[in-house]
């Protein structure tokens, strides 16, 4: 067993466990529904919508508000991560989804820039931010609500489990929009781009029931009760993480940026390469691709995170970021050939043999860097740093790479240093159990 992985109260699955499961995998499923909805769309009908063009400018444009989403993330980390850590995983968790709901819902509503001209891109960044902060503690509080309820010896299962349903988002966002573009293109554009949006009103509802009658973890609430002995209440969970527990910040940020790059190249950058002039798939064959290739990542993590607790989650982890930086040549190359069947298939075995890697050892890797009483946090803003830093930004340095002269090879290259900084970090990660 990887020594990062924790130490939980019993081996046994704790009481309110498998509602913990359940509540983090439906909650983070939902989330990631709302969040991949504008990554779908701004390879879609963002550019021409609130930009008005479908030239190279107005799709930089429409990533560069997808990447606003993200630098709103470690905001969204710290203040529901300090939440989560000070007064509970349960209300941190209603609070993520509220947010995320009403931001999805918001952009479903808003007019085009036809309609109101500059106010619609402003709008739709202001409610990008928003959804970036509630999006920014949702994987992480879920994560840690159910590594604490974890046994040791299935931490690495059952937070892949949760960290197994972003691709599930994603392909039922992107799912939705292939479902909303056959309407026809000029219905897309026109209002059935909304639909997909505005249906997460009744997923948003279906969630907040559930969280609702969440529990606290045994293991927070046990070391809530040693601070309260040892008159440390009163501290500041983020601020001790930053006075005590840099490096591990530091370390949990590299651990991800691999996993980061290829999976937003695949989920979002994707869609516009394959919709391209230059590669000329229509709407629906790319949407089908990311869709379909997306769902092999849903059956294949808990596969990595069946590896984690056999082999050690740094293990599994640096092995998948290394495989990535060897991946994103050929992924590349099959998603820009103009072949349907080969970019689905290209797709598909990136997240089977890559992201199942990273993302099934991702739970426990995190996990084990940070004790209880920072744990939220930790990972909430490890995480979500990355995601403003990189994850968000991946699809427009890319898009520039390519688009500048420097073509796919460059783009390659940006993703594979990515992978390979990802897997030093982690083989460099020191052997410390957190209890």
């Amino acid at each position: 067993m990887d020594s990062l992985t924790l130490r939980a109260p019993s081996p046994r699955m704790a009481p309110g466990a498998r509602r913990a499961l359940f509540a983090a995998v439906t909650g983070t499923l939902i989330e990631w529904y709302d969040y991949a909805l504008y990554g779908a769309a701004a390879g879609l009908v963002i550019a021409p919508l609130f930009f008005q063009g479908a030239t190279a400018g107005a799709t930089l444009a429409a990533f560069a508000t997808f990447a606003v989403g993200f630098v709103a993330r470690p905001l969204g980390g710290v203040a529901v991560g300090h939440l989560g850590d000070r007064y509970g995983r349960r209300p941190a968790l209603l609070l993520t989804i509220v947010v995320m709901g009403v931001a999805t819902v918001g952009i479903g509503l808003l007019p085009t820039a036809a309609a109101v001209g500059v106010l619609a891109p402003v709008l739709l960044v202001l409610l990008r931010l928003l959804q970036g902060m509630g999006a920014g503690a949702e994987l992480a509080g879920a994560t840690t609500l159910v590594a604490e309820f974890a046994p040791p010896h299935r931490r690495g299962l059952l937070t892949s489990l949760v960290l197994a349903t972003p691709p599930a988002g994603i392909a039922l966002a992107t799912g939705a929009f292939l479902w909303a573009s056959t309407a026809g293109d000029e219905a897309l554009l026109d209002w059935a781009w909304r639909l997909p949006f505005l249906a997460s009103a009744v997923l948003f509802a279906l969630a907040v029931f559930i969280r609702r009658r969440l529990e606290e973890t045994p293991e927070y609430v046990q070391a809530q009760d040693r601070a309260a002995r040892d008159g440390e209440r009163d501290r500041v969970p983020v601020v001790e993480l930053f006075r005590r527990h840099r490096r591990a910040v530091l370390l949990g940020f590299l651990g991800v940026t691999g996993h980061n790059a290829l999976n937003y190249t695949m989920a979002v950058y994707a869609l516009s390469l394959m919709t391209s002039p230059a590669v000329g798939l229509d709407r629906g064959a790319a949407l089908a691709a990311v869709t379909l290739g997306s769902l092999a990542g849903v059956v294949a993590t808990p596969l990595g995170g069946l590896a984690a607790d056999r082999f050690g989650a740094r293990t599994v982890l640096a092995a998948g970021s290394a495989l990535g930086a060897l991946y994103v040549f050929p992924l590349l190359g099959a998603l820009s050939s103009g072949d349907a069947v080969l970019a689905t298939a290209a797709i598909a075995l990136g997240y089977a043999a890559v992201i199942s890697c990273t993302s099934g050892a991702q739970g426990a890797y995190l996990a084990g860097l940070f004790p209880p009483r920072e744990r939220f946090s930790g990972i909430a803003v490890a995480r979500e740093a990355n995601g403003a830093l990189v994850a968000g930004t991946t699809p427009l340095v890319v898009a520039w790479l390519v688009t500048s002269g420097g073509g796919l090879w460059a783009g390659g290259l940006f993703v594979a240093g990515c992978c390979l900084l990802s897997a030093a970090a982690v083989a460099l990660a020191p052997h410390a159990e957190r209890h």
